[in-house]
């Protein structure tokens, strides 16, 4: 068994970090356990492309640590191991710097909004402290991104799925919108794919190479954000497989139907992720899994499949993909294209599956990640397979067996 310890909920805005130099430390600050065995240190940072100089980090004072730049120009995670002598019960500090004297080196990601964060953040290479105006622009309060895994302890039970409040006049709003053949009664998966294709055909798919601002998981305002291609400050928004998912989750709600976020990924730090929907259809008793971005369902013998089965299918998903009318706009984009030959029908995005347990988007949206997908995975709301602690996910808190995944929605209120 082990535990994590955090004090943030991976909340970072790939935009606003903290920028690290021979001058400006960063400084964490964890309440652990004693431990008599090496614990795993994760670190969520961004290397400068062509920086080829390290991170540093000191534990307690102790001789620094050197982690390499991996992967450079995208905050991902850095895993160190260090000796249980190097920690103690109580506070332990993690101070990490580099050595440019330009902000041109290493970023160390943040989450923003707290009020007495326990981070620090020093000016002149350790000697004196301040813990407010963080940030590179010197303008927020902040937590860093580092956790810290004992072996001492065990990570609480996954929390339960959160629903959208159906008197929500969000809720309302959004559902007057939704085409008419998802608002009358019927089959529920036919009712879903109507929501899907139609969600589908709504915008073109801009990932953070291609936007400038992050959209909300806001079904309303990516139905207007995305055709106009402008948003938040006039900016083009980022609106990709991640707000599609969120959308028919949302809308799904919105008619009745229960459905939740899967976020999925190829391995840690990896670049071929996506993000889909699973609508409970009652008609099969199970978890059925949508994407609202490709508007593709997966059916073997004419029966929906559950994400398990999709995993099971490996390579050879592809051959059980079916389309529907909002395919042909999606495969207007080239990158689409790509996305689909290279990695959908190839089966790679869904070896390591979570579930983002909340689906109260729209009447809770100061619950929902402010850069989903613009960044390694790190939001603590993610609920990962139990298997995956052993796989490298330890920088995450929450995992589920499979009853917990295949569990029928409860506590989804009645829309009678």
């Amino acid at each position: 068994m082990s535990r994590l310890y955090h004090t943030e909920e991976g909340r970072v805005i790939p935009s606003l970090c903290e920028e690290l130099t021979r001058f400006r430390w960063a400084r964490k600050t964890l309440d652990l356990p004693a431990t008599s065995a090496p614990a795993d240190v994760f670190v969520l940072a961004r290397a400068y492309p062509g920086h080829t100089g390290p991170l540093r980090l000191a534990v307690n004072g102790g001789e620094a640590l050197a982690l390499q730049p991996a992967g450079p120009g995208v905050y991902q995670w850095y895993r160190v191991q260090v000796a249980a002598g190097a920690l103690r019960e109580g506070s332990n500090h993690f101070e990490l710097w580099t050595d440019t004297t330009a902000m041109d080196g290493w970023s160390l990601a943040l989450e923003a909004g707290h009020a007495s964060p326990g981070s620090e953040l020093s000016d002149d290479g350790g000697i004196t402290w301040r813990r407010e105006r963080m940030g590179y622009l010197n303008a927020v309060l902040a937590e860093y991104v580092v956790r810290v895994r004992v072996e001492e302890g065990e990570d609480p039970p996954p929390p339960a799925m959160v629903w959208e409040d159906p008197g929500s006049p969000r809720v309302q709003s959004l559902r007057e919108r939704l085409p008419a053949g998802a608002r009358e009664g019927g089959d529920t998966l036919a009712r879903a794919r109507v929501l899907s294709s139609w969600l589908a055909a709504g915008w073109e798919h801009t990932s953070s190479a291609r936007g400038h601002l992050y959209g909300p998981w806001d079904a309303e305002t990516a139905l207007s954000w995305g055709p106009a291609r402008r948003g938040h400050n006039g900016q083009r928004p980022i609106l990709m497989c991640v707000h599609y998912a969120a959308s028919l989750v949302s809308a799904c709600q919105a008619v009745g139907i229960p459905a939740r976020c899967a976020a999925l990924t190829e391995a840690v730090n990896g670049s071929n992720g996506h993000f889909v929907a699973e609508v409970w259809a009652p008609e099969w008793e199970r978890w059925v899994v949508v994407d609202p971005n490709l508007d593709a369902l997966f059916v073997e013998d004419g029966v929906p499949m559950s994400m398990a089965e999709i995993q099971s299918a490996g390579t050879a998903i592809g051959a059980r993909m079916e389309f529907g009318a909002g395919t042909a706009f999606q495969r207007t984009f080239p990158h689409m294209i790509e996305f689909l030959e290279q990695n959908l029908e190839r089966g790679l995005c869904f070896r390591h599956r979570s579930l983002w347990h909340r689906a109260d988007l729209l009447s809770r949206p100061r619950f929902s990640p402010p850069g989903h997908g613009s960044l390694s995975y790190c939001e603590t709301g993610l609920v990962w397979e139990r298997r995956d602690l052993e796989r490298g996910f330890g920088m995450f808190p929450s995992f589920g067996d499979s009853g917990w995944f295949d569990a029928p929605p409860a506590g989804f209120p009645d829309r009678g």
